[in-house]
């Protein structure tokens, strides 16, 4: 079922890029693995995925030891700064910064190893009091003050669009996010860069990737439907 369900995928991204005029290299697939068993992350991992996100720290970290060291990791999950510590170091990019308090800590444990740490810009673009994100108003405001700390680098953007049943519901905000990225861009902020749009997941990738995703983050499209009490 797995490999038929990233087949499905990967022809999905291929048409969004295909209608967007856009080369499918410039899209990451990353498989949302959360509440998935290291057995069926292997199973995407031998169908040479490389990419993949989780939600929480303390699966993260087990899942990192069980599975081999050229997969890329990904944190899209919210961030408590008292975790940082545990995951600077181990992922590639932290997809869920949106406070500069967290930034901040980010910036100190990345001191501590001597390494520069990619992160994104997490931005509730629909202004959902559920989610978590900074709003489009104050992303700027944000992005200026944690360009200023020297061992974070800021990569792009990240949003969580609201979940519907038709995804063309969903094309508003992920124009609005790339018309961000690119305000952002205009500003030249030295230390920023917008290269990455991490936006769009099951319900609505392909019309993300038509609006400038570089990253799409696909969990039950390849996974299939998750189990939470494993959690």
């Amino acid at each position: 079922m797995l490999r038929e369900n990233l087949m499905q995928v990967e022809e999905n991204i291929a048409k969004a890029c295909q209608k967007a005029g856009r080369d499918r290299s410039e899209v990451t697939l990353v498989a949302v693995s959360k509440t998935k068993p290291v057995s069926m992350l292997q199973e995407a991992y031998d169908e040479k995925i490389r990419h993949f996100g989780e939600n929480k720290v303390q699966e993260l970290c087990s899942k990192i030891e069980q599975l081999p060291d050229d997969i890329h990791w990904h944190m899209i999950g919210h961030l408590q700064r008292n975790k940082v510590k545990s995951i600077i170091g181990k992922v590639d990019l932290i997809h869920s910064v949106d406070t500069y308090r967290l930034a901040e800590e980010i910036n100190i444990q990345a001191k501590k190893k001597h390494i520069v740490v990619p992160i994104l810009v997490e931005v509730n673009i629909a202004g959902e009091e559920s989610k978590f994100g900074i709003s489009r108003e104050d992303a700027i405001l944000l992005i200026e003050d944690i360009a200023l700390l020297e061992n974070i680098r800021i990569k792009g953007l990240m949003t969580i669009a609201p979940y519907v049943e038709d995804p063309e519901e969903n094309r508003q905000y992920f124009k609005k996010i790339k018309q961000l990225s690119v305000d952002i861009t205009n500003k030249n902020i030295d230390n920023v860069s917008m290269e990455i749009l991490s936006m769009g997941m099951t319900g609505d990738y392909m019309v993300a990737i038509e609006e400038g995703a570089t990253i799409v983050r696909v969990g039950t499209g390849i996974f299939g439907q998750r189990n939470y009490k494993q959690e």
